[in-house]
């Protein structure tokens, strides 16, 4: 690589340091000196008027009258002795000005060395060379457009999207991007995944090539591709448990918790999904769509779709439907991918992908529920509300929460949102005990026309 390339990251960011600190030194000029002229104009002691000479307010004193020359003189005492007080005033002034800026400057230059309280005991090169690498740098930090600036964007330069967080959590980001440029990406998986789920979503860019499945064969065709589990020479197992989809379909009779543990077995539950409603808690597809002129409903997203069979059962009804999902000990978004649906690799901390008042229908099954902070909840659920169209729906299906919740946070919640109400079950979750309080309730809901 040439010098001058290699070296641009360290000296852009040396740059920034520099042109921050002077902005900073003349933010505090700009400061002082307004304070000083406010202290001397404003001040109560300050009413010198000075009358030419000649003048009829000009008053000449006769030189030889003691009395009046003391009484001058005593007065000019009292002024210095008000002017002495405010310039002390103002030096206090002066010194908490002086301590802000410090610990301004203080705080700018640790968060620009990427040292937080709990890292300062830790070898600051470690950590800054960590930070600043020129991967990271080159990922993360601002790009000159080539044609200059742009009246569209507003500026001359461009910021690469990435999560906020990941900027926090910057030993974890300098080891995502560690690698060998133009090479094999490492199978980290698991570890990127987690990156994502603390709020270093989206992830950066990186420039290597995933590795691929060994003995790769074509994919099932479409539509038989809806319902057949696909080979296991699909995708790359490492991250995984199971190394098989065997072990994943046989995982639904193993002991303990299991993310969606039954989703894999395409010949199970997953086969009677949505297909009957009872009248209660499982609404039904058919009777949903009915609730829409005929062909109104033509696209849409599930939050948390696990394997993909709710956007299966659309696209049997010519619906379109792109589901997200995170791979929880199990390869879902391949999977999906692989019964020839479009699935997306997100959190539900993401803002959606999509464009105001444009999905016909948004649908979520146990993912939104009370373990979602409410604060981030009410932003998910604006969220879905502006993808929406008018008329659109949104299906809340077995959301989970306690009694005490349901009236007293979520309710108020959907009713701040804006959603009309067309459908509203609620049933208590018994599989724990009564005692436990706990409950499901299942929506369908719709953004108003107008």
């Amino acid at each position: 690589m040439v010098n001058g390339v290699e070296d641009y990251p360290k000296k852009h960011v040396h740059q920034q340091q520099l042109h921050t600190k002077y902005k900073l030194k003349m933010f505090v000029l700009v400061i002082l000196t307004n304070l000083l002229t406010m202290y001397i104009f404003t001040s109560p002691s300050f009413n010198w008027k000075p009358f030419p000479l000649g003048s009829k307010n000009h008053i000449s004193l006769p030189l030889g009258d003691p009395t009046t020359l003391l009484d001058e003189l005593s007065a000019t005492k009292e002024q210095l002795a008000i002017s002495h007080s405010l310039i002390a005033e103002f030096h206090k002034k002066l010194n908490s000005t002086n301590l802000f800026v410090e610990a301004l400057l203080t705080e700018l230059r640790s968060r620009q060395e990427g040292l937080t309280e709990k890292e300062k005991g830790s070898d600051p090169m470690k950590l800054l060379n960590a930070a600043m690498s020129d991967e990271v740098m080159l990922v993360v930090g601002p790009h000159k457009l080539p044609l200059g600036y742009s009246p569209r964007m507003g500026s001359d330069e461009v910021y690469p999207p990435v999560g906020g967080a990941c900027l926090r959590y910057q030993e974890e980001l300098a080891q995502y991007m560690t690698y060998e440029v133009g090479r094999e990406c490492p199978v980290d998986d698991v570890f990127a995944q987690r990156l994502m789920l603390k709020g270093c979503e989206p992830l950066p860019r990186r420039r290597c090539h995933p590795k691929s499945p060994a003995n790769y064969v074509e994919p099932t065709p479409f539509p038989k591709s809806l319902w057949t589990t696909p080979p296991d020479t699909s995708i790359i197992w490492d991250p995984y448990t199971c190394k098989s989809y065997k072990c994943l379909i046989e995982r639904r009779k193993a002991p303990g918790y299991f993310d969606c543990k039954d989703c894999f077995d395409l010949e199970g539950r997953e086969k009677s999904r949505w297909l009957l409603d009872n009248g209660g808690l499982d609404y039904g597809i058919d009777e949903v769509l009915k609730t829409r002129p005929q062909g109104t409903i033509r696209i849409g997203f599930d939050i948390g779709g696990g394997s993909g069979t709710f956007a299966a059962r659309m696209k049997e009804r010519n619906v379109t439907i792109i589901t997200s999902s995170m791979n929880l000990d199990g390869p879902f978004n391949s999977f999906i991918a692989s019964r020839g649906l479009i699935s997306i690799h997100v959190s539900v901390s993401q803002r959606l992908p999509f464009f105001d008042n444009t999905l016909d229908i948004v649908h979520s099954m146990h993912v939104l529920s009370n373990w979602i902070p409410d604060a981030m909840l009410e932003f998910t659920l604006y969220d879905i509300y502006r993808v929406l169209r008018p008329g659109g729906l949104f299906w809340l299906d077995r959301f989970f929460c306690l009694g005490s919740q349901l009236n007293q946070t979520y309710v108020p919640m959907l009713d701040r949102v804006g959603f009309r109400n067309l459908r509203w079950n609620a049933g208590m979750k018994l599989d724990r005990g009564i005692d436990k309080n706990e409950w499901y309730f299942s929506a369908l809901l719709e953004k108003p026309m107008t």
